[in-house]
């Protein structure tokens, strides 16, 4: 019942797994993403934008395949491409984010350099619902993080990943619940 979309290595995806929660599929936008391997007893799937003639195509090649695979929850873990609305529209209010910041400060791709180059005291993590815009949908769980003296991106993302290790699966299992 959840479809998980990734591009890296896949440390959240992994932490769904090891929480025994229902993931049937594993879809990326990078054929050769890391994450895939963890993911080689579901099935899985690549959709490379250079594949498709727009971004919309491949949205909505990739939400066809997630529903093929009976997925009903969309789990974004790690993924690096925005949704365009031919995706979200197939999932509505059932596409979920985990961020490394308290939104809504520090939406982005780089939103643990920007917390740091901005001196923030503290960072976080936010798991949200995926909306039409940048990370600004509804706020399912957050958790503060503390910025150390010496910091680097490097040392305060890793914090950042033990709190979203812990977060995601525990939001995901609460939106399963309710419905």
């Amino acid at each position: 019942m959840i479809g998980v979309l990734v591009s890296g290595t896949g440390t959240n995806l992994q932490t769904l797994l090891d929480a025994e929660l229902p993931v049937r599929a594993v879809a990326s936008n990078k054929a050769d993403a890391p994450a895939l391997a963890r993911a080689s007893h579901l099935p899985n799937a690549s959709f490379e934008l250079a594949d498709y003639a727009s971004r919309a195509e491949r949205d909505t090649a990739m939400a066809d395949w997630l529903q093929a695979q009976g997925v009903e929850l969309v789990v974004l873990a790690g993924y690096m491409h925005i949704l365009t609305p031919a995706f979200l529209e197939r999932f509505p209010a059932r596409v979920v984010n985990v961020h490394p910041s308290l939104l809504p400060e520090f939406p982005g791709a780089h939103a643990v350099a920007d917390q740091l180059a901005a001196g923030a005291a503290e960072a976080g993590v936010t798991v949200h619902l995926v909306d039409e815009d940048v990370d600004t949908g509804p706020i399912l769980l957050q958790e503060r993080v503390p910025v150390q003296a010496g910091d680097t991106v490097e040392t305060l993302h890793a914090r950042i990943k033990e709190v979203e290790h812990r977060l995601l699966p525990a939001a995901v299992e609460e939106l399963l619940c309710a419905h």
